[in-house]
C-alpha cells in the first residue's frame, strides 16, 4: 500500500473540530482540529505532556472536553448514550501505552475478554479461530496459554495489539505504541502497524513523540504544539520545513 496515496481518500472517518480542554489553569487543548481519512495512518506528534493522550481519551469518550465537536464514524460522541458509546468503542480499537493486559489471565483469556465484554456470540470453535488468527497476525502463534508475566515488553505490545484486532475495528487509536521499547523492538512494532493497516484496511491515529516510529507508520502528521494543530503534512514535507518549532522535532 503506497503511503503517499492513502491520504488522498475523501471519506472522513473521524473529525475533531475546535476541541478545547483545560485542567485547572492549564490549557491542554485549544481549538484543536484534526481529520482522519479512511485507510490512513495519521500521527499526532508532540512532546511529553503536550495533551496527546488527552486527545484520544476525548475521542473515545473517556474524558469530556470543555468545548468542541468530535465525530467518529458519522456519530457525534457527545450525543451518544452509554450503550451507543459502547457500540462505537467496539469499532474503535484502543492500544494502551501500558498495554493494560490482565496479569491473572492467560493470553487466550486476555483476547477473549473484549468478545465477552461486547457480547459477541460465537461458538468455542469460532472464538478459538479468532484468537488464533489474531495471534498469527501479530507474529505470536501458539502463545494462547502463556501468562503476561512470561512475555517480553515487545511481546506484551503484540498481545495487546492482537486483543485490539480481535473485534476487527474500523479505527485504531495507538497511544505511544513504542514507549519503553528498545529501538529494534520499536521498529518491529512500527512495521507491524503498517502490516495491520494493509491487512485490515484500518484507519489509525498514532499518538507519539517517537519521530522514528512516526517516520515509518505515518501517511500524514499533525504536530501538537501549545494545544493546537501547529503544522500538518507528510514526514518528507515537515522535515524540510524552515520553521524553528517544526525543525526542533527532527533534531
Amino acid at each position: 500500500m503506497d503511503k503517499t496515496n492513502i491520504s488522498e481518500s475523501t471519506e472522513i472517518v473521524l473529525k475533531v473540530k475546535d476541541l478545547s480542554i483545560a485542567f485547572g489553569e492549564k490549557q491542554v487543548l485549544q481549538d484543536f482540529n484534526l481529520t482522519l481519512y479512511k485507510g490512513e495512518n495519521l500521527a499526532v506528534l508532540g512532546k511529553s505532556g503536550s495533551g496527546k493522550s488527552v486527545l484520544i481519551k476525548c475521542i473515545i469518550g473517556l474524558i469530556k472536553p470543555d468545548s468542541g465537536h468530535i465525530e467518529v464514524l458519522d456519530k457525534v460522541v457527545s450525543e451518544l448514550s452509554i450503550d451507543e458509546l459502547d457500540l462505537l468503542r467496539k469499532d474503535t480499537g484502543f492500544l494502551f501505552q501500558s498495554n493494560a493486559l490482565y496479569d491473572s489471565m492467560t493470553v487466550r483469556e486476555n483476547l477473549e475478554f473484549p468478545l465477552r465484554r461486547h457480547g459477541v456470540e460465537k461458538s468455542k470453535e469460532e472464538v478459538d479461530a479468532m484468537v488464533s488468527e489474531a495471534l498469527n497476525n501479530v507474529g505470536l502463534p501458539n502463545t494462547e496459554e502463556i501468562m503476561p508475566s512470561q512475555l517480553s515488553g515487545g511481546m506484551k505490545k503484540r498481545i495487546a495489539l492482537a486483543r485490539t484486532l480481535i473485534l476487527n475495528p474500523k479505527i485504531i487509536l495507538y497511544d505511544e505504541p513504542t514507549t519503553g521499547l528498545d529501538p529494534i523492538t520499536g521498529k518491529e512494532i512500527s512495521n507491524l502497524m503498517i502490516d495491520i493497516q494493509k491487512k485490515y484496511d484500518t484507519s489509525s491515529i498514532i499518538i507519539s513523540h517517537d519521530i522514528y516510529c512516526v517516520k515509518i507508520v505515518a501517511n500524514r502528521i499533525v504536530m501538537l504544539v501549545d494545544g493546537k494543530a501547529y503544522a500538518e503534512g507528510s514526514y518528507n514535507e515537515l522535515v524540510k520545513s524552515n520553521d524553528k518549532i517544526v525543525k526542533s522535532f527532527f533534531e
